[in-house]
This record gives C-alpha cells, structure tokens and sequence, in this order.
C-alpha cells in the first residue's frame, strides 16, 4: 500500500476475486455444519448425509480448508485466480475418481453421485474464477510521487 497516497490504488472487487470468496463461504458454512453432523469421530465413517452429500469429518476438513483458502485468496484478482486453478484441477481429479469409485465398497471417501456432480460444478466454477474475462477499469489513474504532489 502507497503510503503518500493510498486512494491510487485499485480497492474496486472484481466478479472472479466476489465468485471466490462466495465459494469459500458457502464450502466454510458446509464443512462446519458437517462437523455439527459428523462430530469428529470415525474419520472416514459414510454413515452421515447433509441434503443428499455424504458427510464425512474428512470431508468436512476439506471443506474447511477449502473455504478458508476462499476467502483469503479472494482478497486481489490474481489470488482469486489461483484459488479457481486450484479448484479446478483438485475437484477436477476429485469428479474423475468419482466417476469409478461412487458406490464401491473400496472408495474410503464414500462419493455419492450427488458429491461426484457437486465435485464436476465446482471444477466449473473453478474454470469460470480462473479464465473469466475481467473487464478493465479505463479511468486514468494518478501517479503519485513524493515532492511532486498537487494539492486541491
């Protein structure tokens, strides 16, 4: 942050960077609710269902995880476009998988077919944060320097 003139930088959000952090929170909001479901015994236990997704305290950390690293990344454009890659490609592998492990008695995950599309959604979503086009702010912006500021 500019010291002389903090106002010259950029404090306007950008669609990917509010996208990111609503992921975050809605992933936040699911995995603590998990949690309340779950508790934190049997880790890896598929008994639990929240409105159709298998809920594990795995799966809850991960949700956690994933909705914290939201909301830290949706802070500038360009961390917001991390966290879609990283949505992406981790949910990404996460629906392949899903696509031969829901229903096995091998899956330690326990994937569902409604976790295997929520998992296909978020790898789109992760697509949109990370590739959408951002329109560009084409106000001229001051530049600011010490000893050559005007004052009004």
């Amino acid at each position: 942050m500019d010291p002389i003139d903090p106002a010259a930088h950029q404090t306007r959000w950008t669609w990917p960077q509010l996208l990111a952090g609503a992921i975050g929170a809605v992933y936040l909001v699911i995995g603590v609710v998990g949690f309340v479901l779950t508790g934190f015994a049997g880790y890896w236990s598929t008994t639990d269902s929240l409105l159709g997704f298998m809920v594990t305290p795995f799966h809850n950390t991960v949700h956690v995880v994933i909705g914290l690293a939201g909301l830290a990344l949706a802070t500038t454009l360009a961390r917001a476009r991390v966290y879609g890659w990283l949505l992406a490609v981790g949910y990404g592998a996460t629906f392949v998988y899903g696509l031969f492990a829901v229903g096995e008695s091998w899956d330690p995950l326990g994937i569902n077919v409604a976790d295997n599309w929520l998992h296909g959604v978020s790898t789109l979503l992760g697509l949109l944060v990370a590739l959408g086009p951002v329109a560009r702010d084409r106000t001229p912006t001051r530049e600011v320097r010490a000893g050559n500021r005007s004052e009004p």
